[in-house]
């Protein structure tokens, strides 16, 4: 597939030539800042839809493994499990029925007021590099459906990938990404919603690439959605401090894998809340546990985060 020419880029983009072209000789964007926070930090813990994945009845992204019937949940379910545990929720887009819309946002929204539980937000995914027109205008609508989605759900923030340069050099791939989230932002700004761009592989595998995006984006509505463990370089604490400042939420992974190693580590957790106190952030901390066995696991690791924030 052909990448897209400038004129196809601004027809796709929706934005003026001036900030589609931004970087191409033209005058360069401001560059965005940290996120500026008075006060001191203030972490709360929220769990992650997706520890529990091979669970879900219902699955609207790709395959999932069968597991006992009598083992299946709901996002319901989910919920009420956060209640019993005493955390927030992260809701992932991916496990609520294919078809679902207002109406099953306004249920699980009450359904999680009467538990007592705050949706900490969403995620999405989404493909922001596609040079297709038709590709891009699709995966540009599908986070703005999720965005009026969670408008309902009473979700204050969504995460969203950036996407690979497949085909087309980084920088291309970058104006795009920059464009399609300018986009995106403007529709979220207007519901009360903030956009996080998570640090996950491709154009952001790498603070400068992520970095580069964002300050790029002309919208307070954007920042990021720091992944504990997905920068997967020499010394990825080094690149969760250079990234913190501009955190607007935190997924916490239990494994840390650095370039070339063969195998994770533990996530050290006393290090990761010192360098979001020394962001001074403050926001949800959502675990989002990968591994086998989160039944077992899930427990101990939000004791542990509880106590570690306590501190």
């Amino acid at each position: 597939m052909s990448a897209l020419s400038r004129r196809e880029f601004v027809r796709v983009s929706g934005l003026s030539l001036l900030g589609a072209l931004g970087g191409l000789g033209l005058p360069a964007v401001r560059a965005a800042g940290p996120v500026g926070r008075t006060g001191a930090p203030r972490l709360r813990v929220s769990l992650a839809a997706f520890s529990f994945r091979r669970y879900y009845k219902d699955s609207n992204r790709g395959k999932k493994k069968q597991v006992d019937p009598s083992r299946q949940i709901d996002l319901f379910n989910f919920i009420d499990y956060c209640a019993d545990h005493g955390c927030d929720a992260e809701l992932t887009s991916y496990y609520f029925p294919a078809a679902a819309g207002p109406a099953e946002m306004a249920k699980i929204r009450r359904h999680a007021f009467l538990r007592g539980v705050a949706v900490s937000g969403s995620s999405v995914g989404n493909n922001f590099t596609a040079t297709d027109p038709a590709a891009l205008r699709e995966e540009i609508a599908g986070v703005k459906r999720w965005i009026d989605l969670c408008a309902i759900l009473g979700a204050p923030h969504i995460r969203v990938f950036a996407g690979e340069a497949t085909g087309i050099d980084e920088a291309q791939a970058r104006r795009l990404v920059v464009a399609s989230l300018e986009e995106c932002c403007d529709y979220a700004g207007a519901r009360g919603i903030t956009l996080g761009l998570e640090n996950h592989h491709g154009l952001v595998a790498e603070p400068d690439g992520l970095l580069a995006i964002v300050r790029a984006v002309r919208s307070p509505w954007l920042g990021v959605n720091l992944d504990t463990g997905n920068f997967q370089t020499d010394d990825p604490y080094r690149d969760l401090a250079a990234v913190a400042p501009y955190a607007v939420n935190v997924q916490l992974k239990v494994g840390v894998l650095r370039r070339g190693a063969k195998a994770e580590e533990p996530t050290d957790l006393e290090r990761v809340v010192k360098i979001l106190h020394e962001a001074n952030y403050q926001g949800y901390v959502a675990l989002e546990y990968q591994n086998s066995q989160p039944w077992e696991e899930v427990p101990l690791w939000l004791a542990r985060m509880k106590a570690v924030f306590a501190r």
